[in-house]
């Protein structure tokens, strides 16, 4: 791949690098040289991509397994760092989950573990790592959030609102540390064709064919190519870009038909 910029130097701290968008951030860093710090939920998983991009590529990749929707997590995983002297230098903040169901029906468990994931630690782990960034006067920070920030879809209330808070927090976030040297950038993707949303796999080829999915290849080259530039939020491809105006106007009756085809049993 093209090469954004020289990376060979820089570490990288990739949240959810063990699956999805997550892997493919870490391996297309990798492609350019970053050396790589990995942290998920699931060890195994994590260990055994790490492997194989150090096979790869040729760089170094730490992993780190922990539940980064604790409520400590962010500064348990900052104090790590600091114990191996690892300097941050690329910070992606890409862990996430996703539930399709309505609020009142939905786990008050699962419910902390969105709040805490999206926006509690996403919020501190920006702010940790972006004090050091602003003393070292560079560094880059990467937030994911999500085209449907934008409007309220019936069923995924906490999703939506959660990834809102990511992208007004993120785009406040850039401009709060531009004269630092410090560069910030949100994603917000449409869908992407990974496991998040339990498609089997002919369903996501499908919306690959049709453009209404992205390939996680592609929407990550996108996304670094805009945070090494610079560019504050992206919305990658014309499709999504569209949707947006289309989408705030549906009107209430459609999402109510979209409910009861989804949601109501």
């Amino acid at each position: 791949m093209a090469r954004n910029k020289d990376i060979a130097s820089y570490t990288a701290l990739v949240t959810g690098a063990s699956s999805g968008i997550g892997l493919e951030f870490a391996r297309q860093l990798a492609a350019q040289g970053a050396k790589l710090f990995l942290v998920s939920i699931d060890r195994e998983e994590l260990e055994r991509e790490a492997a194989k991009i150090v096979e790869e590529f040729g760089v170094t990749a730490e992993t780190y397994c922990m539940d980064l929707a604790r409520h400590e997590a962010a500064d348990d995983l900052y104090q790590y760092c600091r114990e191996k002297e690892m300097q941050i230098d690329i910070l992606i903040n890409n862990a996430g989950i996703f539930s399709l169901k309505e609020v009142t029906r939905t786990d008050p468990k699962k419910i902390d573990t969105m709040l805490q994931l999206h926006v509690g630690t996403v919020t501190r782990l920006s702010r940790l790592f972006a004090k050091d960034m602003c003393q070292r006067k560079q560094g880059y920070i990467l937030n994911m959030s999500s085209l449907s920030c934008w409007t309220p879809y019936p069923g995924i209330a906490l999703y939506t609102a959660t990834k809102a808070y990511i992208r007004v927090f993120t785009r406040a976030l850039a401009y709060e540390l531009h004269d630092y040297g410090v560069k910030v950038t949100v994603v917000c993707p449409g869908g992407a064709a990974t496991g998040l949303y339990g498609l089997p796999p002919h369903l996501l080829k499908l919306g690959v064919r049709l453009g209404v999915l992205m390939t996680p290849k592609r929407l990550v080259r996108k996304s670094l190519h805009a945070l090494f530039r610079g560019k504050k939020q992206l919305i990658p491809g014309l499709f999504n870009r569209l949707l947006i105006p289309l989408a705030a106007s549906m009107p209430t009756r459609v999402r109510l038909i979209v409910k009861h085809r989804l949601l109501d049993e």
